[in-house]
């Protein structure tokens, strides 16, 4: 039950699905329900290729993918966009630690965040109108997943950032290596599951990826926080767009 409980939560927490069940959760709950970040993934990437399919009958692939997009940020709420640029705000300030935390957390909106998030969304958009047609539906599939493995990764090997209580927190201090592990397993069989080589390669990044940019972030910040694992999340998928443009010819 604590499993089923805890999918039915992230998929609460992370998209605007309407799932009206009241669930009692703790802290902890939400740091070890990450492990199904890359179902939840899954089951956002369905929904999207789904109406990707039906659109396909009516209009011409660009507006397909423009509508694809519009829909990811209302099924998402737009909360990792929201994540990202609020990291790029802070970390392009190139002020001290705390002064970037506090930027982080500033609820305007600044020029760097502008850039940021109009930035992934335009190589999102020009990766699925360029990417070979044959792979168009299974990117639009896997695509949250890639972007989701992403946050799974970045919390597993990430301390708080912060003093003190914050979104991210009981994400980062209750998701280890075993959420790590099992997260990356479910991550694998899907992948797995597509039965493509190169496929399988292009869903190999998103995982090395979000080392990368946890590290960079780390660097500047201390640790990690909710809006760096929204960054990585969007990040990672837009990294794992570009890739799968370029190799799956």
């Amino acid at each position: 039950m604590k499993a089923l409980k805890r999918l039915v939560l992230m998929l609460q927490f992370f998209t605007r699905i309407p799932i009206n069940i009241s669930i009692s959760s703790n802290s902890s709950d939400f740091g070890k329900g990450l492990v199904y970040a890359p179902f939840v993934g899954l089951v956002i990437g369905a929904l999207l290729t789904m109406a990707a399919y039906g659109l396909l009958y009516i209009f011409p692939r660009v507006m397909v993918t423009a509508i694809i997009l519009v829909l990811y940020m209302l099924v998402t709420g737009g909360l990792h966009l929201d994540g990202l640029g609020d990291t790029f705000d802070g970390i392009f300030s190139n002020r001290s630690k705390e002064r970037i935390l506090e930027i982080m957390r500033d609820s305007r909106v600044g020029t760097n965040a502008v850039l940021a998030v109009s930035g992934v969304i335009l190589l999102d958009f020009a990766a699925l109108t360029q990417i070979n047609p044959d792979y168009y539906l299974r990117t639009i599939l896997l695509m949250p997943m890639a972007g989701r493995a992403g946050s799974l990764v970045g919390a597993a090997v990430s301390r708080y950032a912060r003093q003190g209580e914050g979104l991210g927190k009981s994400f980062i201090d209750f998701c280890g290596k075993k959420e790590l592990i099992w997260g990356l397993a479910i991550y694998t069989a899907i992948s797995l599951l597509t039965f493509d080589l190169g496929l399988w390669f292009v869903l190999l990044l998103p995982p090395f990826s979000a080392l990368l940019f946890v590290r960079f972030f780390s660097r500047k910040t201390g640790g990690a926080t909710g809006d760096i694992l929204g960054a990585v999340c969007e990040l990672n998928q837009c990294i794992f767009l570009i890739a799968a443009c370029g190799i799956l010819q």
